[in-house]
């Protein structure tokens, strides 16, 4: 699959990436790693921003099913990315690459608040910027929110690394006969529901012209691969 050549992406790491083998938490081997992979990407000269989710520490929908008031349990599932976003810097810093990371929730004594103008002078300095706690506010996912940095930023592209290598008529984990698809339409993705990022996040991008590219991080070098157009993935844009 011949894919566009970017200079800017955002690149969206499920908080559950972190875990490794663990059921919970950050493992500080697999956080290397992945640092490893974003180097990598940055090496080739790319521009990067990242979103974390913070499912590997407590996820506010999750909560909000178990009983919780919705809003407070989202406002914790953003604290889990600031955590999850520090571990990253720390990861990455050792590995030489400078980063910011700039925080929808105000929290000066850890990180910056989220400015725009601040975070693209940060990487036309060859800086990645770490963006946490989503949108700032309760009923957004970190999907949305990488959605929305992506716009904001004006990235060219939004790869979400997954635990699978793209996206499927099923879910390959449990449907031995899934079907992967290379390309799809941002209309085909919303009216089939398939599960590649929330609705709003989708309709974000389809919005803004900003490509999908779903890939597999947890298989070492992919992340390069997919760039340089020879991993597998789904790409989600629009119809030609």
């Amino acid at each position: 699959m011949t894919r566009p050549v970017f200079k800017r992406i955002l690149l969206k790491l499920s908080g559950e990436a972190l875990m490794g083998e663990g059921e919970y938490g950050i493992d500080p081997l697999t956080v290397a790693r992945m640092a490893e992979e974003v180097k990598a990407a940055k090496d080739t000269g790319l521009e990067i921003c990242l979103v974390i989710g913070g499912g590997n520490i407590f996820r506010g929908m999750a909560g909000a099913a178990k009983g919780m008031d919705r809003a407070q349990a989202d406002y914790m599932g953003m604290l889990a990315t600031v955590m999850n976003a520090l571990a990253m810097q720390n990861a990455l810093e050792q590995l030489g690459v400078h980063t910011r990371v700039q925080s929808a929730i105000q929290m000066d004594a850890v990180c910056e608040p989220v400015i725009r103008r601040r975070a693209e002078r940060h990487l036309e300095k060859g800086r990645i910027v770490i963006f946490a706690a989503g949108v700032g506010s309760p009923y957004f996912t970190t999907d949305s929110g990488a959605a929305l940095r992506a716009a904001e930023m004006k990235c060219n592209a939004l790869f979400k690394g997954t635990s699978v290598d793209g996206v499927y008529n099923a879910d390959p984990k449990k449907d031995a006969n899934a079907v992967r698809y290379d390309t799809l339409s941002y209309d085909r993705v919303l009216q089939d529901n398939l599960k590649v990022m929330d609705a709003s996040a989708v309709a974000l991008c389809r919005d803004n012209g900003i490509p999908i590219v779903v890939f597999s991080i947890r298989e070492q070098g992919n992340l390069a691969r997919v760039l340089a157009g020879d991993g597998t993935a789904t790409i989600v844009q629009e119809e030609n």
